[in-house]
């Protein structure tokens, strides 16, 4: 059994790890303090170590530097709640082999771990492959353990163009918007083409800096800039023979956009620093919420890159367009739920039911994930009831805007039929007319317009109103308290 040393001052965050990596089949070692963690490192002999960054004593920088002097074929991995890339890239260069930030992801400190301890030891190892912060990781799940694929007609059609183009060499650019499941969408491609039993690494465009971007993609040789100590392995290389999936690619930096024009062309790649081709056997699939070709004609996309990456498409509808999934996919998240609470809850009331299905999740199945994930921790009985889902699905649902869902084929009513909706929408119960309540009333029916006018994406409300978002969730929350709403 693998042994990890866990070094956090908050003992809670070292219980959620210790239980969390004991099912995963880990030894669990924690200790508190960074001088003692040194002083026990010998007899602990840890195979991965993670550390918190802010320590009582000290900061994890400096366990870091000590750690790499005493063991430094042990990885390391930081995890802070402070998301910085100069932080990031300072102690990437002094040999740690991740950066993570809090909030803490079962999934992805999982993926990092397993990554880390797939290395194999040398007695002069080189940096270890990293990817910047919030950069997606590979995984060693199977796709079928982590996804899972809708009944509704729009699934069927993306099924069976995944089935058409998997076996092919294809380059692939997967549209819709975030949360929506692109990344599901190219795993399951890769787990049907030829390349399944080699790697299928994942990269999120929009979380690299433009400084990180081409080191992160290609690689780059030691004392290729000021920083470079060791020799770097880049993703594209890490994936040969596989496939690479970069998630929105337009947000890829223009400039590194031209050396992945000639790995498209060509098939090859030069290291940052290097003086030598690396030849390479990859597929490439890519995702992006915006259109690429209106992004290239705006000229903040390279035009003859979207063509290369464009010898086939697929267009993954949004999940309020897909009413009839909702359930299904909000019954995979309940078990996986369960799977990490240690929890039985069976099934989701009649009432949560349609509130799911009427809602019209503009965050997709990563929103969903979410609500699930957090309905579930508050709920103690078989079924997860009404007070368990966030005040803003419930809010959003006591609008009625939405119209029938459609299930399997059948229409089924959300709600009692609503009446048409005019100028004057459905408010509290005002009896008193003094200024003070007509004043609550009119900023009602200023708060209803604007959630209208953004598609109840509350960031974009609380602009129109020229409040923060705190504020209009606070809002939410006090009219969500009459009964008339």
């Amino acid at each position: 059994m693998q042994k990890i040393l866990v070094i956090d001052d908050d003992r809670d965050m070292c219980l959620l790890l210790n239980r969390f990596l004991t099912r995963k089949q880990f030894e669990v070692i924690e200790l508190y303090n960074g001088k003692k963690a040194i002083e026990y490192m010998e007899s602990v002999k840890p195979d991965l170590v993670l550390c918190d960054f802010r320590l009582e004593d000290m900061d994890g920088k400096q366990v870091l530097v000590k750690t790499r002097e005493l063991y430094p074929l042990v990885p390391f991995i930081i995890i802070t709640g402070y998301s910085d890339v100069k932080l990031a890239v300072e102690v990437l260069k002094l040999g740690a082999f991740d950066y993570v930030t809090k909030p803490v992801f079962p999934d992805e400190i999982l993926a990092s771990i397993r990554k880390a301890l797939a290395l194999p030891s040398s007695p002069k190892p080189a940096l270890p492959e990293i990817q910047a912060p919030g950069a997606k990781k590979p995984t060693s799940l199977k796709p079928a353990e982590r996804y899972i694929f809708g009944n509704s007609p729009e699934m069927k059609k993306i099924v069976n163009q995944i089935e058409l183009v998997a076996p092919t060499n294809y380059s692939v650019i997967i549209y819709g918007e975030s949360g929506s499941g692109k990344e599901a969408i190219a795993s399951k491609i890769h787990e049907q083409s030829k390349r399944k039993d080699k790697p299928f690494i994942a990269i999120d465009c929009g979380a690299l800096s433009k400084e990180l971007a081409g080191s992160e993609l290609f690689g780059h040789e030691k004392g290729a800039f000021t920083g470079a100590l060791n020799q770097k392995t880049g993703s594209l290389e890490l994936a040969d023979g596989g496939t690479v999936f970069l998630d929105e690619i337009a947000n890829l930096p223009y400039d590194v956009q031209v050396s992945l024009l000639r790995v498209v062309q060509e098939r090859k790649i030069r290291r940052i620093g290097g003086n030598k081709d690396i030849l390479l056997d990859i597929r490439i699939i890519v995702a992006s919420n915006e259109k690429l070709w209106e992004v290239a004609r705006n000229g903040k996309f390279r035009e003859d890159l979207f063509h290369r990456f464009n010898e086939f498409s697929i267009n993954l509808p949004p999940l309020r367009e897909r009413k009839g999934d909702i359930l299904l996919y909000a019954r995979h998240f309940l078990a996986l739920a369960n799977a990490e609470l240690g929890k039985t809850i069976t099934d989701f009331s009649h009432e949560v039911q349609q509130v799911l299905i009427n809602y019209s999740w503009y965050g997709n199945l990563r929103e969903l994930q979410n609500v699930v994930k957090r309905a579930a921790l508050l709920t103690d009985t078989d079924r997860i009831e009404i007070q368990a889902l966030p005040f803003e699905i419930t809010f959003y649902d006591k609008l009625n805007f939405e119209q029938p869902a459609t299930i399997q084929g059948a229409t089924v009513p959300i709600k009692p039929a609503a009446e048409p909706v005019t100028e004057t929408v459905k408010r509290p119960m005002i009896t008193d007319q003094s200024l003070k309540l007509a004043s609550i009333d009119a900023e009602y029916e200023t708060i209803v317009k604007a959630l209208r006018q953004s598609n109840f994406n509350k960031t974009k409300a609380a602009k129109l109103l020229n409040i923060d978002r705190k504020t209009l969730y606070n809002k939410m929350k006090e009219y969500q308290q009459f009964k008339d709403l």
